[in-house]
Parts: structure tokens; C-alpha cells; sequence
């Protein structure tokens, strides 16, 4: 009797640890932290993780949302607006709390955002907002970008001698941080150096090798160029690289960001100085929002973060 007993609770044991397997292996993500006894489940779909930017934001969401004890389900979107769309959907059928987005593309995802709302799931952005003009995002939160922008704007004006020559815009339009970025330098430049024209604005998709290739273009066109800002690190570098390639000298290159890779050439002196962004400001006030919405208040319905500047001055 004894041994059929033992048989017995070696069977129920072994059919329980074989339920619990089968159930952690449903719930893997591509990237996952869990607060202690988490309440609250956000799935969030960022346009572009192996950027250093979405990589600070990120941790940014993950020790805020450890402090409140929320779980939060990072993927990563990788620049494909038909894989975030399904990332939203598969976070809809999991039934999370809430759902953040970084778009890739502000117009195309308005739908995910509608059927987020049809399942009664909140929506917040963040760093990038939903401009399709479909479906309702709760709060938006972002670095102010115009104000970036006109950082950028005043770097090159103080970069330029005399305040004067032509300068040439790096793009990625379909973005509307960056819209907002190059409103606010060209702002700048009306307002401080009048003499200075922005002769080339040319979208390389904020890529690395695209802005390589625009750039190159741009020298064969304007032999007279003294400036170029780029919308983001990757498109100033990539420049850089190709004012390096043709041996141009004399022109100053602004970038955006001030990541570490930046940095170094701001240090260095092959780039004047960049806008900084806080994106780990940016991922904590994104959770601080979802806190407050969780908890019966109503967010602002937009959160800006003030942009600084990084220069060789304060590189030390």
C-alpha cells in the first residue's frame, strides 16, 4: 500500500511541474522584466532596439516600472511597420494592461491603435507620436524636438564663421520627431543667422549608409557647403564619413543626440556638437503616466522633456 501511494504522489508531481512548464513557455518575449508580484502587464513595441537611444529608453521603463511593480514586455519592431502592427495585435490577444508604441511609421499605425482601443487596452507613445489621425493614444511623451531642434539651429550659428554660407539638412521626414527637429533649426537659423542657407534637404532614413551616400551627392552639388546637420547620430556620421572620403574641409557637422559614438566625435573636433536627449527620462515618465492612469488620474495628454547641448566645451 505504501509503495502505491508513493507511485501515486511521483505521478501527481510529476503531472503538476509538467503544467508549469508548459505554461512559463507561453509567456517568453523577446525581451521581458517582471516587478516583484507584478499587477500590471505593458506590452511595448519599439520601432528600432539595436538603437542606443531605444536601448537607454528602454531601461529608462524597466527600473521605473520595477518600482511600481508593473511587468513589461519589450519587442522589437525592427523598422517594419507590418511586423508592429502584429505585435500589437499579439499583445491584444494576450489581453495586457496597456500598450506603448514608438511607431515606425506615425501614419500606418493608426489601425493597431484602433483595434487597441476596440479591445479596451489604453494606448500611450512614446519618443514618436501616432499622427494618422486614427485612434486614441492617451498620452505622448517625448523629448520637445522643436526646441531640440532650434539647439541645433544655434550650434551651427555659433559653428559657422561670420554666421554665414550654405548648409544642407540630412533627413528623415516621415518621422515627426524630425519634422519637429529641422522646424526648430531652421527656426534657429531665421533667428540668429539670417546669412546662413540651408541649401539640400535630402531624406536618408536616418540610416548610417544612406546619409554616407546623400552626403556624397550633396558635396557634387553645393562645392561651396559649410554645414550640415544631421536628424539624428547615424545621419551626421554617416556625413562625416563622406566628408572624410572627398577630403572636404571647412564644414561643420551637427548631429543629434550625443550618443557615445557622437560624443567621441565631438571630442575629438570632427563634430561641432550635438542636441542631448534623456530617453531614459523619456521611458521613466512613459511609466509614470501608465501610473497614473492605472490609478483612476488622467494624464497629460502630452509630456516633453527639455533637449541640452553637447559640446567639445563640456566633453570633458
Amino acid at each position: 500500500m505504501n509503495l502505491h501511494r508513493t507511485v501515486a504522489a511521483a505521478a501527481i508531481l510529476a503531472l503538476l511541474l509538467g503544467a508549469c512548464s508548459n505554461k512559463s513557455s507561453t509567456t517568453t518575449t523577446s525581451s521581458t522584466t517582471t516587478g516583484a508580484g507584478a499587477t500590471k502587464t505593458i506590452g511595448v513595441t519599439v520601432q528600432n532596439l539595436e538603437a542606443q537611444f531605444y536601448q537607454d529608453m528602454e531601461n529608462g521603463m524597466k527600473t521605473q516600472a520595477a518600482k511600481y511593480g508593473y511587468r513589461v514586455n519589450f519587442v522589437d519592431a525592427n523598422r517594419d511597420n507590418a511586423k508592429q502592427q502584429a505585435q500589437v495585435e499579439d499583445f491584444i490577444s494576450k489581453k495586457v494592461d496597456a500598450i506603448v508604441i514608438t511607431p515606425f511609421d506615425s501614419q500606418a499605425i493608426g489601425s493597431a491603435i484602433v483595434e487597441a482601443n476596440k479591445a479596451g487596452i489604453p494606448v500611450f507613445t512614446a519618443d514618436i507620436a501616432n499622427t494618422s489621425g486614427h485612434g486614441k493614444v492617451v498620452a505622448h511623451i517625448a523629448s520637445d524636438n522643436v526646441q531640440g531642434g532650434m539647439q541645433a539651429g544655434k550650434l551651427m550659428c555659433a559653428a559657422l564663421p561670420n554666421k554665414f554660407g550654405s548648409v544642407a539638412i540630412v533627413d528623415e521626414p516621415e518621422v515627426t520627431s524630425v519634422q519637429d527637429r529641422v522646424k526648430g533649426f531652421r527656426q534657429a537659423l531665421a533667428a540668429s543667422c539670417k546669412s546662413v542657407t540651408v541649401v539640400a534637404d535630402i531624406d536618408a532614413g536616418g540610416d548610417r549608409q544612406k546619409a554616407n551616400s546623400t552626403m556624397g551627392d550633396i558635396l557634387q552639388s553645393h562645392k561651396d557647403l559649410r554645414g550640415v546637420f544631421g536628424i539624428n547620430d547615424d545621419s551626421a556620421l554617416g556625413a562625416l564619413a563622406a566628408i572624410k572620403g572627398a577630403n572636404a574641409k571647412g564644414i561643420v557637422v551637427i548631429g543629434y543626440d550625443a550618443s557615445p559614438e557622437g560624443q567621441r566625435a565631438i571630442r575629438a573636433g570632427d563634430m561641432y556638437g550635438d542636441p542631448i536627449q534623456y530617453p531614459a527620462q523619456i521611458g521613466a515618465k512613459t511609466i509614470d503616466a501608465l501610473h497614473d492612469f492605472f490609478n483612476g488620474k488622467t494624464p497629460q495628454g502630452r509630456v516633453t522633456i527639455n533637449v541640452g547641448t553637447f559640446t567639445k566645451a563640456n566633453a570633458k
